[in-house]
C-alpha cells in the first residue's frame, strides 16, 4: 500500500528535521547522464526526498548497464529517461521528474538545465564531461556544478573523494583510473563515485560546503 502524500512527508521530515526536509524538498536537480552514476545518484536524491530531478539521457538499457546502473533486466529496450522514472516513482511516487530523452549538446544544455538549482554532470565519455564543465562554468556560473572524474577498475574505495574546485564546483572520484583502464567499470565503485555525487548535493542544500 502506497502511503499518502502526508504520510510520506511526516516520515521525512521526521528523518531529517523539517527545515532541512523543506530545503531538499524545494530543491531542483539536474542529472545529466543516466548511467551508472546518473542512475544511482538519482535513487539517492529521491530516497532523501528531493523535490524535482530533471533527468536528461538519450541512450537505451542495454543488458551491459544491469552490472552497475538502476534499471531491471525486464526493461531493456526502453528508453532510460523513461524506466528511471518508473523505478524512481515506485522509491518516491510524490516526486517531480522533468525528462529530457536527447542529447545534451552546446547548443540545448542552458536550455535543459535553466531551472537546475545544482547540476550532476554523470558522463562516461570524456569530452561530454569537458563540454558540460565548460558551459556551466563559462555561461551558468551562479549553478553548483557536481561532476565526477576517475571511479574505474578495483582501486581502493578510500581513493573516491571529493574536492571543491571552486566555490560552485565540486569534483568527485579518484580523478586517475579511466574507464578504458584495465577491467573498466565495477558496480561498488562506480555507486561510491555516484553517491559521492548525491551527498555533495544534500551537502549544499543544507549549507554545508567542503573547505
Amino acid at each position: 500500500m502506497i502511503p499518502t502524500r502526508e504520510e510520506w512527508t511526516r516520515a521525512l521530515e521526521k528523518r531529517h528535521g523539517t527545515e532541512l526536509h523543506s530545503r531538499f524538498s524545494s530543491a531542483v536537480v539536474a542529472i545529466c547522464g543516466l548511467g551508472g552514476l546518473g542512475s544511482n545518484i538519482a535513487v539517492a536524491l529521491a530516497r532523501v526526498g528531493t523535490g524535482k530531478l530533471i533527468l536528461i539521457d538519450f541512450d537505451r538499457v542495454d543488458i551491459a548497464n544491469l552490472h552497475r546502473q538502476q534499471y531491471k533486466a525486464n526493461q531493456i529496450g526502453q528508453y532510460k529517461t523513461d524506466a528511471l522514472a518508473v523505478n524512481l516513482r515506485e522509491i518516491a511516487p510524490y516526486i517531480e521528474l522533468e525528462i529530457h530523452n536527447k542529447y545534451i549538446t552546446e547548443d540545448n544544455a542552458v536550455t535543459l538545465l535553466h531551472d537546475a538549482d545544482i547540476i550532476c554532470e554523470a558522463f562516461d565519455d570524456a569530452e561530454c564531461k569537458s563540454m558540460l564543465t565548460d558551459i556551466v562554468l563559462s555561461e551558468m556560473p551562479g549553478k553548483y556544478f557536481v561532476a565526477a572524474s576517475g571511479m574505474a577498475g578495483l582501486g581502493s574505495a578510500n581513493s573516491i573523494r571529493t574536492r571543491r574546485i571552486t566555490n560552485r564546483f565540486y569534483l568527485c572520484g579518484d580523478e586517475i583510473c579511466d574507464v578504458s583502464d584495465g577491467i573498466g567499470l565495477i558496480s561498488s565503485r562506480v555507486m561510491l563515485c555516484a553517491a559521492h555525487q548525491a551527498h555533495t548535493v544534500l551537502r549544499i542544500l543544507a549549507g554545508e560546503f567542503e573547505t
